[in-house]
Parts: structure tokens; C-alpha cells; sequence
């Protein structure tokens, strides 16, 4: 049967047939299918990117855990599978620019908390990161964004340098973006996180 909050309408259908509650998220309710479905179709930069297609936050994750993996290479899987997984929450609250979520405050933070924590315990991984494990994951994220920035969302080197730092003169060249289907990326994001997923358990 499926659950259906009686509170104000705080809760979001998904393709699966759940019913997820995202002021009280219940770990029950999330299947990854949604959540690679959805990243898929949820642009990075507003839309402001160059392509026939929208470069999607499912993209965004599938880089940053390569960069994460790459540089980390003796890395616990778990660690790896939560850089996939590290803007799993916009799937349903949505991406926006680190400067608007300031604005907005810590009501954003907080949801966006509570998703990922219940999208952890769903999964199996742990709700807490040593600090060197957290830092190396924006330092992963950071470097996406510069190659974003840059190769397909109209930054030039110095303007990316400044927002996101410089990344290691050789990433620049290891990774670069293509733009693909969100069906393309769905089945990838999807793919990888099955690939980690059975290496962890």
C-alpha cells in the first residue's frame, strides 16, 4: 500500500510509485531508479550551458566521482559511492548556485541534510565522513565545476580560477565533458552505482 503523508502537502510522487516526504524523508521511499532519473533531467548552471543538451546534475556526479577516484585511488568504495551520491537530494529539492543557497539560509541545508541522510541509511553508508574524506569530495566537486565553467559553460581560465580554483594543470586535459541524452546518462549514473554498490556489499 503506499504511504501518503496526512500533513500539508509537503511530499513529492515519484516514478516508482513512492511517496516521499521531504520534510520528514523516510529511507523506505527512496529507490535509486528516481534518483538517477531525476538528477538526469535537472540541469547544472540554470541551463546555461552550451550543447543540445542540458548538462544534468546525474553528469555533474558520474565526473566528480571520477575525479574523486582518480585521485584517490586506494579509496574505500563506501567513499566512493557517497561522491556518486553527494547531490543525490537534488533530485527533489533541485540544484541551485552556491550563492543563492546562502541567500536562502539554513532551511536549505537542513532539507538537503535530512534527504541525504535518509538516502545513506537507505543505502547502507555511513551518515557521518572524517573531514579528509568530506574535503577530498569538494575537492573532486571543486574541480568539476572549474572543467564546467570552462569548457562548457562560457568561463574563461582566470574568471573559473578565482571561483573555483585552479585545478592540477593535467585534469585539465584527463577530463573533459560530452554531452549526452538523459536517458545516456540516467543508465550510466545508474550503471556506476550498481559497480560500486556491489564492490561495497
Amino acid at each position: 500500500m503506499v504511504r501518503i503523508s496526512k500533513s500539508p502537502r509537503a511530499w513529492q510522487r515519484m516514478l516508482s510509485g513512492r511517496i516521499l516526504d521531504l520534510l520528514d524523508p523516510s529511507p523506505v521511499d527512496i529507490e535509486i531508479e528516481d534518483i538517477a532519473h531525476g538528477l538526469s533531467f535537472l540541469a547544472r548552471w540554470n541551463g546555461q550551458t552550451i550543447g543540445d543538451f542540458p548538462y544534468s546534475v546525474a553528469e555533474h556526479s558520474i565526473l566528480v566521482e571520477k575525479i574523486y577516484s582518480y585521485l584517490n585511488p586506494e579509496v574505500s568504495v563506501k567513499w566512493k559511492l557517497i561522491a556518486l551520491l553527494h547531490d543525490a537530494p537534488e533530485y527533489v529539492i533541485g540544484d541551485m548556485i552556491s550563492p543563492v543557497k546562502y541567500k536562502v539560509g539554513p532551511g536549505y541545508e537542513e532539507l538537503d541534510n535530512r534527504l541525504m541522510s535518509a538516502i545513506l541509511l537507505r543505502f547502507g553508508l555511513p551518515s557521518t565522513m572524517p573531514i579528509k574524506i568530506k574535503k577530498s569530495i569538494k575537492q573532486a566537486d571543486k574541480i568539476s565545476a572549474w572543467l564546467e565553467a570552462v569548457q562548457i559553460a562560457g568561463f574563461e581560465e582566470l574568471e573559473a580560477d578565482k571561483i573555483f580554483g585552479a585545478p592540477n594543470k593535467n585534469l585539465k586535459n584527463i577530463f573533459s565533458i560530452t554531452l549526452r541524452s538523459p536517458k545516456l546518462v540516467r543508465r550510466s549514473f545508474e550503471d556506476k552505482f550498481s559497480e560500486l554498490l556491489e564492490k561495497y556489499n
